[in-house]
Parts: C-alpha cells; structure tokens; sequence
C-alpha cells in the first residue's frame, strides 16, 4: 500500500515538474501570443501604412499637375487668354438678361446690336431716374430718343467674368441713374448673351460701336467712359483711338485700373506662379502672344481729355500700387497738360474692395 502511494506521489510530482528547455528553445510555440491578438496589431499598422501610401500618391500627383501646367499654359496660349477674360463664368446664373426690369431696373430697355457680321452684343440702357415714370411700358425707339434728353450719358464697360446683370454693376447703375445720368452698358462679344469670339481687339471694337451710337443719339449731351478692372484696359483703348480721329469723350473715369495685363497677371492674388522659375516665359508671353495687352500706362499717353482715377486701397484683385502707378504716369504725360487728372484713394477701413465703390456716399461729389 505504501509503495502503491509512493508510486502515485512520484508520478504526480512528474506530471507538475516543467519540462526541460530543450536548445532549440521548443517551448517558444507554447508563449506565443494568441493568433487573434497577433492580427489586431498588424490591422493598425497597415491601416497606417496604406494611409500614408495613398496620401504620398496624392501628393506626387499633384505636384506633378503643378509642374505641367505651365507647360500646358505655354503649349496652349488661349487657356492664358481664356484665365484673363473669364467670359465662361456667368454669374450670377439663371437671370434673364431680356428681362433687366427683373434685377429691379425698371426703367431699362434691352437692345441687341451688331457691331460686325456674325457679332451681336447684348446692351443694357437705363434712363435717369427722373425719367422713371415716363419709361415704364416703353419701346426701345422710346429709349433711343430719350438719350436726346438734356441728360448726361454714361457708357460702362466692365470687366472680367460675369455679364451685364452682374449684381455690383445692377447696384452701380441705380445709383449712376439717381445721380442724373444715363448708363449704356453692354456685354462683349463672348460674354452673356453677346455672340463671338472675345479678343481685346473685338471688345475695343464693340466699345466703340456702341459709342459711336450713342453719340448718333444724344446730340450735344456729354457722354462719359467708365471701365471698371478688366474694363479699364477696353475703356483706355477706345478713347485712344478717339482721341486719334478728333472725337474725344467728355471725360474718362476708370475704377480700379491696373497699367498693363502683365503688371496685373503678376500681382494677381491668385498667381500662384509668380515664383515659379521662368514665370515670364510660362504665362506672360503667352498673354501677349494671344494679342492680349491692355496697355493702359502707354494708352494714357494719347489721351487728351479729363481723367478720374477711382481705387480702394484694400483692393485683393488690382493692388492699389497699380491704379496709383497709373495716375503718375498719366499725371505727368504731355497730352493732360490742359486737362484735369484726379485721383481719388478709399481708404482701407471703408471696405470697398474691388467691386463695392458705389457703395460711397462721396461718390455724387467726386463724379461733380
């Protein structure tokens, strides 16, 4: 019985003992981690690796569509010609140009003219207020007499992207209209409802048709020009060159000017390029090479009749500097020597920017 028990005990005290480690360390199999906690960790650690793969894929694309667009601008000039007119961006959408009375003009009259073949251009004229009541429910031969009216004559040209009905410009009309003034204002070939091809030469083209109509129309009356921005650049060409055949307008106001296409592509806010090595080269040349100049420091060289400069000095689109730069050029040039030059700043606190002029109440005074 004893040795039956002593059996037992030694054979139990062998089931407890650990086994030997062996050399190869064999019993690393039985501390293995369970298999489940294993793929919990590698599950993070890829979910971290294919974000951070993903990421750097986009990262090299991206770089690599930075790189090729100047190469792409430079191989293609009227993508640069269609950046600096933006005539494919109408906003704001879904208005009726036919209808101005919608945008609250109701005493305004659509016409379409055609200043060469195959070109039609949208114009907009609203008469002066005072004529409000008389204009309601009138034609357009109404309107065109009405520009006979002892009333000065405002023609507006405006500037890139957008159409006639552009709210800023609805508002700059309104108050031009209480003022006393009518305002003539239409959209370029290639913008709105204005049918060609935009090039600087056929929006000058247009500019001066529309001119020349007005000028068949109000007699002795003043007619003035107003470029705003891109419009600024149309407004100098047109009076340069009536200027050159003796038919100079009243007066010359031009709102947030810049002195030349160059200048301005490469102060723009949004030239990201401007360091880029060859900027020059990549996205200047190509603006010329398309006939594109707007040349408003040489244009103001022949320009002999009163000049109004209007800039805010917190303007993101045409810096200040620019429509300043202009002034003193234009200031010093021989062909004002018997003319009036004026600029007038607005200060940054007034928050006009670059559209928002209108919004002054000095405006009345200065335009006096």
């Amino acid at each position: 019985m004893r040795k039956r028990n002593e059996s037992v005990t030694v054979e139990h005290e062998r089931a407890a003992a650990p086994a030997p480690l062996d050399k190869g360390c064999s019993l690393r199999h039985s501390l293995r981690l369970p298999a489940d906690t294993d793929a919990g960790m590698k599950r993070p650690l890829g979910r971290r690796y294919g974000l951070w793969f993903r990421l750097r894929k986009l990262i090299i694309w991206l770089l690599g569509v930075y790189i090729a667009i100047p190469f792409l601008v430079k191989l293609c000039p009227a993508i640069q010609a269609k950046l600096v007119f933006l005539n494919f961006v109408r906003v704001p959408y879904f208005i009726d140009l036919k209808r101005p009375q919608d945008q609250g003009l109701n005493h305004t009259c659509n016409y379409y003219l055609q200043p060469e073949e195959d070109v039609t251009i949208g114009v907009w004229h609203t008469v002066p207020a005072a004529l409000w009541k008389n204009a309601r429910g009138k034609d357009q031969l109404w309107f065109e007499d009405a520009l006979g009216s002892s009333h000065p004559v405002i023609l507006y040209l405006h500037g890139n992207a957008g159409t006639r009905g552009g709210d800023h410009r609805v508002e700059l009309y309104k108050v031009l209209s209480s003022l006393g003034y009518h305002v003539v204002t239409f959209d370029y070939r290639g913008w709105g409802d204005s049918i060609g091809s935009p090039s600087e030469r056929g929006m000058t083209y247009d500019a001066l048709h529309v001119f020349d109509w007005i000028k068949a129309r109000s007699g002795d009356n003043p007619v003035y020009i107003w470029g705003h921005s891109l419009g600024t650049g149309v407004a100098t060409n047109l009076v340069r060159r009536l200027c050159e055949r003796e038919t100079p307008p009243d007066a010359l106001i031009l709102e947030s000017p810049f002195t030349n296409i160059r200048e301005e592509a490469r102060s723009h806010p949004f030239s990201i390029y401007r360091y880029f090595p060859g900027f020059d080269w990549f996205f200047l040349d190509p603006i010329t090479t398309s006939g594109i100049k707007f040349a408003n420091d040489e244009n103001v060289k022949y320009i002999s009749c009163s000049l109004l400069i209007l800039h805010a000095e917190d303007d993101p689109v045409v810096p200040f500097h620019l429509g300043k730069k202009l002034y003193n050029v234009a200031a010093t040039s021989r062909s004002f020597r018997d003319y009036k030059v004026q600029f007038v700043p607005f200060h940054t606190d007034l928050g006009y920017r670059h559209k928002y002029i209108y919004r002054s109440p000095e405006l009345p005074r200065i335009l006096r």
